[in-house]
């Protein structure tokens, strides 16, 4: 029986700046995702939002409010389309805000957009 044996990267030695990076990759493992949940969840609410609102807004309105007009009724969807897409702007916009000021990139190594601008 044969085992399995881990291959890891030769570290160069150069002194090269890669020789760092693969020192402190090797042996570790991050398992954090890369989106957040909330994220993944507000994006498919959004979508679902973009499929069900239009088509059902233009079959409600293309005989009770239109009466049979599919024009007025397409363009009523349309609009309903608009509406759905600018809310999942301004719902991404706000998550994105109340993230940015509750985490601090302090210590990571991570510059934020004030910090990498250098003063004068």
């Amino acid at each position: 029986m044969s085992t399995l044996q881990q291959r890891r990267p030769t570290a160069p030695t150069t002194g090269s700046p890669n020789e760092k990076i693969l020192q402190t990759n090797i042996g570790s493992s991050d398992t954090t995702p890369l989106v957040a949940s909330n994220v993944i969840r507000t994006l498919l609410l959004f979508t679902a939002a973009m499929v069900i609102c239009p088509i059902g807004s233009y079959f409600v309105t293309v005989n009770t409010i239109f009466r049979g007009n599919s024009t007025f009724a397409g363009g009523f969807a349309a609009l309903v389309a608009n509406v759905v897409l600018i809310g999942y702007v301004v719902v991404a916009w706000k998550d994105d805000v109340e993230d940015g000021s509750t985490k601090s990139n302090v210590g990571t190594g991570v510059r934020g957009p004030a910090e990498g601008k250098k003063e004068k």
